[in-house]
This record gives C-alpha cells, structure tokens and sequence, in this order.
C-alpha cells in the first residue's frame, strides 16, 4: 500500500452512511482488541453502532481519508467533582498502521477537544503496556507518559496493566507534522 498523504486526513462526526466504511474497521478483531467496544459482526450491528453510539456521543468523530471512515477518536468527559479531565481513545483500521495518522488525528483533535470542551484541563489515555505502537503515537502527539497502573482493568476478560497518559490544555502540540 502506498503512503498515505497526511494532509487527506480529517475528522467529522460520524454519519449513518459510513456504515460499510465503519464495519471494515469496526469488524476487525485487531482493530477492536483494545477497546471495549465488541467486535462489529453485521452491517445491522454496526448500523446500530452508529446511530445509537457514535452519532449521541459527546464527542466522537470519524478520522476520514478521503471523506471515508477508516478509525475514530473518541473524548469521554468525566462529571461532577471530575468534570475537569475526560478520557481519550483512538484506533484506525489495520491498513493504515504505521503511517502516523493516529499521531496526526491526535494532532488535530486534541486542540479541538480543549476548544469545544473548555473546562477541560487534562485528557488522558490508558493504554495496555503491551501496546508499544499506541504508546508511541502518544508519545509523539504531546502526551506525558505518567506511569503503570498495575493490574488496573479487565479487558475482554484478562486483567491489564495499562499506561497512563496525559496532555494538559496548557501543553503545546507540536506543529511538527500536521
């Protein structure tokens, strides 16, 4: 597969006519193994996926190449007393790894999330610390590695140990490829 171009890369909310795009990605155990979503099985379940999860959420969008679905990236706002930080997460299809658009979607995104959501003062993500790839591409985005939680989740039915992540809104993305 030729390199991608980066500067084709986008981010939109999802729409209900990305569901075949979606379920190339979304239906693909790779894809989904570190996520808590369930694998997308049928064009229905995705379908569904879309309309009752992707399109309500606070803040999800599509990362496009060409206008057409190929991951997403994902902000989950914590509430109350922690209403200052949300969890971020991201995967793209498996076509596309090693490209650098999940460091250039972060890119894109996190000065968008700080934007739309601006009583945030901090985005996290937990990554299992087996994922080197996705530890990298945080790494390369802006995120401070801050440490090991030691056996802090199930995933899937395996307790994980997870990397913990964070950037601050008053980090500075680096312009460096974007």
């Amino acid at each position: 597969m030729a390199k991608v171009d980066l500067s084709k890369i986008s981010l939109r909310p999802f729409k209900i006519s990305d569901v075949d795009d979606f379920l190339l990605w979304a239906g693909d155990d790779r894809v989904t193994r570190n996520l808590r979503w369930k694998t997308c099985g049928s064009r229905e379940e995705a379908l569904t996926f879309i309309r009752d999860v992707c399109i309500p959420h606070p803040w999800r969008r599509s990362i496009c190449l060409h206008h057409r679905s190929i991951g997403f990236v994902s902000v989950y706002p914590w509430s109350g007393d922690d209403s200052c930080k949300a969890d971020i997460g991201y995967a793209i299809a498996t076509n596309y790894w090693g490209q650098g658009i999940a460091t250039k979607t972060l890119k894109m995104a996190v000065p968008q999330v700080f934007k739309d959501l601006p009583h945030l003062l901090r985005l996290q993500a937990f990554v299992d610390v087996e994922n080197r790839a996705s530890q990298r591409v945080l790494e390369k985005a802006g995120f401070l590695r801050e440490g090991v939680l030691r056996k802090f989740t199930y995933l899937k039915g395996v307790v994980k140990d997870l990397v913990l992540f964070s950037f601050l809104s008053t980090d500075e993305i680096s312009s460096e490829n974007i």
